[in-house]
């Protein structure tokens, strides 16, 4: 990758709102997000796929916690591009977000509500736990991590599928 400890004043820089910067870092960043497109896109995504990375780096590079982790973020940013856009020519995408804002306007409150408590109850209950602790008592990530007890890596990780699997259940 073209971005080494070099140029980590740039992407401090860039993390911090300098527009110039952000400007810079996306121009040296670019070839190497096209050349991993191209390895992990179909060839008429690789283009769909830069533009949207190079968006999202844009509009998320303040939440880049630690500077050195920023090629590491980058390509996987890259590689989830290439998999939403190969997922929707295939029409695989499970979790399709015009579907899934529609899916409220077409059902009654109480449809909803039993779908909602049928989605819950479905969960296995390690992930039932921590969606319940998370959505509906409104605890912390590091409050979960301690009450479960799990890092919060893993709790994280735990939430995301929890509603990954309500998300697919909500939706078939």
């Amino acid at each position: 990758m073209a971005i080494s400890e070099q140029h980590y004043p740039l992407l401090e820089a860039a993390r911090l709102g300098d527009t110039a910067a952000l400007d810079n870092l996306l121009r040296l960043c670019q070839p190497d997000i096209r050349r991993y497109a191209h390895r992990n896109c179909l060839i008429s995504d690789v283009d769909d796929a830069v533009q949207e990375t190079l968006l999202i780096v844009a509009r998320r590079l303040r939440t880049l916690q630690a500077i050195a982790a920023f090629s590491g973020w980058l390509f996987s940013i890259v590689r989830r591009e290439c998999r939403r856009l190969e997922r929707r020519v295939f029409g695989l995408d499970p979790y399709d977000e015009e579907k899934m804002e529609h899916w409220p306007v077409i059902h009654s409150d109480e449809v909803l509500r039993l779908d909602l408590v049928n989605a819950l109850e479905s969960l296995p209950e390690h992930y039932r736990e921590i969606i319940l602790l998370r959505d509906f008592d409104g605890m912390t990530i590091s409050e979960i991590a301690a009450r479960i007890p799990l890092t919060t890596t893993a709790t994280k990780s735990r939430l995301h599928r929890a509603r990954q699997l309500v998300r697919e259940y909500l939706l078939t």
